[in-house]
C-alpha cells in the first residue's frame, strides 16, 4: 500500500487520519481545508450522514472523526455513541453551529472527546484537540 493509504491500519499511518462528517457540503469543504492546512493531519474521507460515517469508520479506521451534532436521521450524538462503542480508540469531536450551551445535554455522555463550535474550528484548535485527546505515547 502507498504511504498513508486510507486502508492502511491506523497504527501504521504517519499522519492523523480524519473523517469529516456533516450534512452540509460547504462545511465539509471548509473542514477539509482546515485539515489539509495542518501538517501531520490528512482527510481520509467525508460522509454526509450518521450511517455513512459508521460505515466509513469501519472501513477506513480513522484516528479522528469530526462529527456534526445536528444531521437529519441519525444525529451526531447517536453516531458518536455507535462509533465510540465499536471503535474505542477513535477520537470523536462533535462540531456544532450552536453555542455549546445550546448543544443537547446527551452530547456529554455519547463518548465524544469534545464539543466545539463550527465558528471556532481552525488548524490551531484541531492541533490542540489532538494534543489533549489523541493517543499519548507510553
Amino acid at each position: 500500500m502507498p504511504r498513508d493509504d486510507p486502508r492502511q491500519p491506523a497504527e501504521e499511518r504517519t499522519d492523523v487520519g480524519v473523517l469529516i462528517v456533516d450534512d452540509q457540503p460547504f462545511f465539509r469543504s471548509a473542514a477539509r481545508e482546515v485539515v489539509g492546512a495542518l501538517p501531520g493531519f490528512r482527510a481520509l474521507a467525508e460522509a454526509s450522514s450518521g450511517p455513512e460515517a459508521v460505515a466509513a469508520v469501519a472501513e477506513l479506521h480513522p484516528q479522528l472523526v469530526l462529527l456534526d451534532v445536528r444531521m437529519p436521521g441519525m444525529d451526531g450524538i447517536e453516531t458518536a455513541r455507535l462509533i465510540t462503542a465499536s471503535h474505542p480508540g477513535t477520537v470523536v469531536v462533535l462540531i456544532s453551529i450552536e453555542d455549546i450551551i445550546g448543544v443537547p445535554s446527551n452530547a456529554r455522555t455519547c463518548g465524544a472527546a469534545a464539543v466545539i463550535r463550527k465558528q471556532d474550528f481552525r488548524p490551531s484548535v484541531l492541533r490542540e484537540l489532538w494534543a489533549v485527546h489523541g493517543p499519548h505515547p507510553a
